[in-house]
């Protein structure tokens, strides 16, 4: 699906989140570089079982070397984005990267799915008037799916607890009702496809060397 430099990301991600006029782009670009830092500063251990150790949330791989351009897949571009929403909401952002490690292999099967799927039947709005019905989550995707972040109840800071991908409404009122905290519930199909939107109009700097 192609890959994006940084400067691409940035401006995906900022005119997503910035509809509203609440994000001046500046602001958008220092909390990337922040998540996208402290995933680095973390490091990790490609030969651990633990997921939080052995992958990045937001690279395929370590760093190349000063001097190089670092290249994003639609996928890690799309983490970095959740990774946003999820500081928005108030969750610290080590516990932000290292849970987005942890998910990141269902995360990115679901993620590559949902961007095979026709935007002309996810976002009809026909169809999603017909499927309303009295007690369902409102969503904007005919085939939506969830991240759902689960806190302890007793803290104000909303301490990250757990991290769970549900494909589908039936396995998140599952997980609902199997639950011992609270939650925090995202849907992931409508913002994977508007960033691939956003991708798509962006050009690449031309500052740099190409990795090899």
């Amino acid at each position: 699906m192609g890959r994006y430099k940084r400067n691409q990301v940035e401006a995906a991600i900022s005119e997503g989140v910035n509809s509203s006029g609440t994000h001046p782009p500046a602001e958008v670009r220092h909390r990337l570089k922040r998540l996208l830092d402290t995933d680095r500063t973390l490091g990790r251990n490609p030969r651990s079982v633990d997921p939080e150790q052995a992958t990045y949330a937001f690279y395929t791989g370590d760093a190349p070397g000063s001097g190089v351009e670092v290249w994003f897949s639609p996928y890690e571009a799309f983490a970095l984005l959740i990774a946003f929403n999820l500081l928005e909401h108030g969750f610290p952002q080590q516990k932000t990267v290292l849970a987005l490690r942890r998910v990141r292999t269902v995360l990115e099967r679901e993620h590559r799915r949902v961007l095979k799927l026709d935007p002309s039947s996810l976002f009809d709005q026909d169809a999603l008037q017909r499927n309303a019905a009295p007690g369902q989550l409102a969503v904007g995707s005919t085939n939506p799916v969830y991240l759902v972040i689960t806190t302890e109840r007793k803290r104000a800071a909303k301490p990250l607890k757990g991290i769970t991908i549900c494909p589908n409404e039936i396995e998140l009122m599952k997980f609902m009702k199997a639950a011992l905290a609270s939650y925090t519930i995202f849907e992931l199909t409508t913002p994977a496809h508007r960033l691939k939107y956003h991708l798509a109009k962006t050009e690449p700097s031309q500052r740099g060397r190409a990795a090899t």
